[in-house]
């Protein structure tokens, strides 16, 4: 299917495929086009280098040390922060043909298409060019990060003559401290720029490749990248190599006869240390260069596929009646294994290692949004991140001491876990995130039923969290539990007390913290945890206070939030959106304006607080307040609008999510894809469509799908087991592949699964008053008849 205006990829199920160049577009295919492994990062960027919007390639925690300035210091205020760094880049091969480089804006470039391959895990090109002087040749390249081997990419590239003989020179490079375009965005999540951030520490080539060694100026990192090539190419064909501080370069010159092919295979491998010396790091990707010659082209290629292959077995999500919306998801899926399958206890960033945004930062988007996917598809990487959590734990111990507080604080947005936001209503204030942090781990022992990982991982991240609580809020005379001064994650509503949100997940972190305690006494007890401790966690737990609004019938997101003057929505055009580049925090904070879902994602997160009635009038009142300047909303309103019954608009904000990045639906692609909503893609399909609810007491379905759709189909992983759940209008199918037999409920009623499928009705949809979103803010209607 050709791409639609304004889009430039076409709609394919298994594939992502930009048909033809479009420089306008460049900054966004970039980031879709981005490979990773969790480990290594590569923006899509064109072979040669150039034109680009933003080269890039990232090592998942390297980073520079900045300033945090301040108008004004104040005790606690973080002092430096830290931001991802364009590494080495050892993507670019540059092509002369008879001297006249290969460059896409000159001469006549006759045929271009780029595919990225979710199965094959390539990213594949074909270019036919006639240079301005009009020799024609046909590039065909395949880049590969692997999935198997951490430390290795791989590039294929080979170029035909067509029309006449010529002399081609290629130009295999590493390239540190390469020249970065300036940006001219006000907008404070832009990432902050640095300049040559690598000094130069050593140097090598060998006959057919080089090795860079460089560290940074302040933050001490140092990191090591090295490149080989498998050169074929006709009788003749001269190969040489040079090092200098900055660029490590192999040439191969070769003159070809119109048909004939000549070929390089380039081998990379990079790895960092804040430890370890130049001779260990330079010997080390040495090593994983000659793992991946010894594997050979063909070989990775092969592990690659058997890797996605054993993936997608489970991971795929199968939509009928939406071409678009089947290929956003499984891109989706594809870019969250990306972030994390590899990064092996160091952290999952907000964009991944597709681009600078957000400084390379990673949020409470990580354990709220990612690790619910992970943990059903990729487990032991959901694992490994929070293993990094634990890792940094003395950080957040020093954080909380700093702070007058117990426990640990976790960072708002970290690389290595020193807290870096240098706005604290937004960001020490933040909260929630110790209790999302215990939430995923509740999450991932629920899934995986590993009792190893709550005992050695699990136990101390929830009684340090616990532990925070417990010092952070207090009883008040009444009885009831407070936790005041604090933000929750709807960013134009700061330092309010008693947020509905924060306290609810506050309750179950601490209940949880106390239950896991109990049943690992001797680990416990080992983290200085005694029965009394334990029974204050559980009292908080049961005194929390959880606002009400008798008047209205609802939740108010924060105590007295409903008795703040509305927004002026109808007086907001469209251009003033989104509100946190054109209106003073002041003003937002002071009216009843959510940037992103609030009090829903308490419901959705901790339905077990709210009863139906509620559940139906809280989601009602908040559409209509709710503005969506952030992407991690509409995932979220996808899921309470199916399980509010109103399947259309669910419908809606699911494409929303899912299209954010293949259609740049915020404008801001080009810093790197949105890791999150991605996530959330994948969490609105099972546990929107799919209705899937799950603790330590099993799974439980409630499946509706709305009427654009005619049948869904994904798969899980359940404490060892695999599954697949189908779902039509009419019925759904539960099949157990793999693993023992378990019980699980459909729409409450409970059945057992063993070998064969069960198939139940599924009941109609009640019928549900429509509800209002803000002026203008309405999702674009997808749905028949929208």
């Amino acid at each position: 299917m050709s791409p639609d205006p304004g889009r430039p990829f076409t709609v394919e199920p298994w594939v992502v495929r930009e048909p033809r160049l479009d420089l306008t577009d460049m900054g966004q295919v970039e980031s879709v086009f981005a490979l990773s492994n969790g480990h290594i990062g590569l923006r899509g960027n064109v072979d040669e280098g150039e034109p680009h919007s933003m080269p890039g390639t990232y090592l998942n925690s390297f980073f520079e040390a900045r300033p945090l300035p301040y108008a004004e210091g104040g005790y606690g205020y973080p002092e430096s922060g830290q931001t991802i760094i364009n590494v080495t880049n050892g993507k670019i091969i540059r092509l002369l043909v008879e001297d006249e480089p290969f460059d896409l804006r000159y001469g006549q470039l006759r045929r271009h298409e780029r595919v990225l391959d979710l199965q094959a895990g390539t990213l594949t090109r074909e270019v036919e060019w006639a240079s301005p002087a009009g020799r024609a040749v046909r590039v065909r390249s395949t880049r590969m990060v692997s999935l198997t081997q951490r430390a290795i990419a791989t590039i294929r590239y080979e170029v035909e003559v067509l029309d006449a003989p010529a002399l081609l020179v290629l130009q295999s490079e590493l390239v540190a401290n390469e020249q970065l375009p300036k940006r001219g965005d006000d907008d404070p999540r832009v990432e902050a720029a640095l300049t040559d951030p690598l000094m130069a520490e050593q140097h090598r080539c060998d006959d057919a490749g080089a090795t860079l060694i460089h560290r940074t100026r302040l933050s001490g990192l140092r990191v090591a990248a090295a490149m080989d090539h498998e050169v074929v190419g006709p009788e003749g064909t001269k190969i040489t190599s040079e090092a200098t501080e900055d660029i490590g370069r192999t040439t191969v010159i070769a003159r070809l006869q119109p048909g004939q092919t000549l070929s390089i295979t380039k081998y990379l491998a990079y790895g960092w240390s804040s430890r370890r010396s130049q001779p260990a790091l330079h010997d080390q990707v040495r090593a994983a260069l000659a793992a991946a010659r010894y594997t050979g082209f063909e070989g990775l290629l092969a592990e690659q596929r058997q890797y996605l292959d054993d993936f997608w077995a489970t991971a795929d999500v199968e939509i009928d009646g939406d071409a678009e919306l089947q290929q956003a998801v499984r891109v989706a899926i594809f870019h969250v294994l990306q972030a994390g399958a590899r990064a092996e206890r160091r952290a999952i960033g907000a964009k991944g290692l597709t681009g600078e945004g957000y400084d390379g930062h990673t949020f409470w988007d990580t354990e709220t949004f990612c690790l619910q996917v992970l943990s059903h598809l990729a487990p032991e990487a959901a694992a490994d991140a929070l293993r990094w959590r634990q890792s940094i734990l003395p950080l957040a111990y020093e954080r909380a001491e700093q702070l007058g507080l117990s426990g640990a604080a976790f960072p708002w947005r970290t690389i290595r876990g020193q807290e870096c936001s240098g706005y604290w209503p937004a960001g020490t204030a933040a909260f929630h995130i110790n209790a999302d942090i215990a939430d995923a781990v509740r999450r991932h022992v629920a899934a995986t039923g590993d009792v190893e990982f709550e005992r050695e991982v699990g136990l101390e991240l929830l009684v340090a969290t616990a532990r925070l609580w417990r010092s952070l809020g207090h009883h008040d005379s009444a009885g009831q539990f407070r936790i005041d001064g604090v933000t929750g994650p709807d960013e134009y509503t700061a330092i309010v007390d008693n947020n509905v949100y924060t306290n609810l997940m506050a309750q179950q972190n601490l209940r949880v913290a106390a239950d896991t305690a109990a049943r690992h006494t001797r680990a416990a007890a080992k983290l200085g945890v005694n029965s009394e401790e334990m029974a204050s966690w559980r009292d908080a737990a049961s005194a929390m206070r959880i606002p009400y609004d008798e008047t209205l019938g609802v939740h108010p997101q924060s105590e007295g939030f409903t008795d703040h003057k509305l927004w002026d929505f109808e007086g907001t055009p469209p251009e003033k959106y989104p509100l946190l580049l054109h209106v003073p925090y002041f003003d937002l904070y002071r009216k009843q304006v959510s940037k992103q879902s609030d009090l829903v994602l308490a419901m959705q997160m901790r339905p077990d607080a709210f009863t139906p009635e509620q559940t139906v009038r809280n989601f009602a009142y908040y559409e209509s307040i709710t503005v969506r300047d952030s992407s991690l909303s509409a995932c979220t309103q996808a899921v309470m609008a199916a399980r509010t019954g109103h399947l259309d608009l669910a419908f809606d904000y699911l494409a929303e999510a899912a299209l954010v990045d293949l259609n740049n639906l915020a404008g801001n692609s080009d810093h790197g894809v949105h890791i999150a909503s991605m996530a959330g893609t994948w969490t609105a399909v099972v546990s929107g469509f799919g209705g899937m609810q799950c603790d330590a007491a099993g799974l439980r379905f409630a499946p509706r799908l709305p009427p654009a759709l005619s049948r869904i189909a994904f798969g899980l992983m359940w404490q060892g087991r695999r599954l697949r759940v189908q779902i039509t209008a009419e019925e759904a199918e539960y099949q157990l592949v793999s693993g023992p037999p378990m019980r699980l409920r459909h729409h409450g009623e409970p059945i057992a699964l063993a070998a064969d499928p069960v198939t139940l009705p599924v009941p109609p949809a009640p019928f549900v008053e429509p509800v209002e979103q803000p002026f203008g803010r309405a999702p674009r209607a997808r749905h028949p008849g929208g």
